[in-house]
């Protein structure tokens, strides 16, 4: 009987400390978002173009080898490519749609664009509309068509305050302008992806990304764990087609500050960003071994084995729909 009972106490003393096992393997190192990296045919020119629009955070630098802009703790870093880099006017859509600023006042900064004889990324207020600059041209709400005609019909407006709206930088690169807040910061990247549920499982999973609270941080509910998108919502405007946009399921992940924003992409397809414009985005480790070690053993995928970066280490993996995330070592 001793035994017995000795042996049930241990076994309920192991099942009892399983959890907080489990708990501590789960804690990973927090990553840090670090930089976009871009292709352009002139690294310099493309550098010198993002203090324009942004000039209250936006500074021209260089940062190890590479023509770069430093934006809060963050940089946008250049290579030089012989040829303009596809971008999804000119070739297959990849996993990134574009990135962008929060600005305290929308309209007035698209002023100063237009002032400063930067060109505007137009979108379309309805399937038989016309080109605004900005979201707040439109009727409110992101309505579909259907509801834009039923609107029209009561005599709305649009509200002609705040917004988002885009400009196109060098290398046709897609850039946001988005009122939020009262400063002026770099503070996304904007993803397609197929499934939004499955990329955001992956971001947190894997690299540790905090899922937001409300809608930036949650998709479709997930029907028997399957985080496969079944139904995707129908087109709303303003959109660069004419046909419309598929907001929903969207979604996103925070690293710091910096939101991985994400909308649908029905259909898949989506090809590597590799030696596109937005050619990948980067995370910093401050212990790159342990890092890569982990994912290799998690089942990641890697494009680059750790290899000098500079003064520094990096190396590249490859997430959902494509997307190739650099991890950079920052001690």
């Amino acid at each position: 009987m001793k035994l017995i009972a000795r042996t049930a106490f241990v076994m309920v003393a192991i099942g009892l400390a399983a959890p907080h096992a489990q708990d501590a393997a789960a804690k990973i190192e927090a990553l840090h978002f670090h930089h976009m990296h871009l292709n352009s045919t002139d690294p310099a020119a493309a550098a010198a173009y993002y203090p324009k629009p942004f000039a209250l955070s936006a500074t021209k630098t260089t940062f190890n080898g590479f023509e770069a802009v430093k934006t809060g703790n963050i940089f946008i870093l250049f290579t030089k490519v012989a040829t303009t880099p596809q971008n999804e006017l000119t070739g297959p859509q990849t996993s990134v749609w574009h990135f962008g600023w929060n600005t305290p006042n929308s309209r007035k900064y698209d002023e100063n664009f237009r002032a400063m004889g930067l060109t505007i990324a137009q979108m379309w207020d309805a399937a038989d509309g016309k080109l605004v600059d900005l979201s707040s041209d439109t009727l409110p709400g992101l309505p579909t068509q259907e509801q834009i005609l039923e609107m029209r019909a009561k005599g709305a407006q649009p509200t002609r305050e705040g917004g988002f709206g885009y400009l196109r930088g060098p290398d046709g690169a897609m850039i946001e302008n988005a009122q939020s807040g009262t400063t002026e910061r770099f503070n996304h990247v904007h993803m397609y992806h197929e499934h939004p549920e499955c990329a955001m499982q992956w971001y947190t999973e894997h690299l540790g990304a905090r899922r937001p609270q409300g809608r930036g941080g949650a998709a479709a509910p997930v029907a028997s764990g399957d985080c496969h998108t079944k139904t995707y919502a129908p087109p709303t405007w303003p959109s660069f087609a004419k046909t419309g946009f598929v907001r929903d399921p969207a979604g996103g992940v925070n690293f710091d500050d910096i939101s991985i924003s994400i909308r649908p992409w029905p259909g898949g397809g989506l090809v590597s960003t590799r030696g596109k414009i937005y050619d990948h985005w980067a995370l910093s480790s401050t212990d790159l071994d342990v890092t890569v070690t982990r994912l290799k053993r998690e089942g990641v995928k890697f494009l680059e084995e750790i290899h000098a970066w500079g003064n520094s280490r990096a190396a590249m993996i490859e997430g959902p729909d494509r997307i190739a995330i650099e991890l950079v070592e920052v001690k």
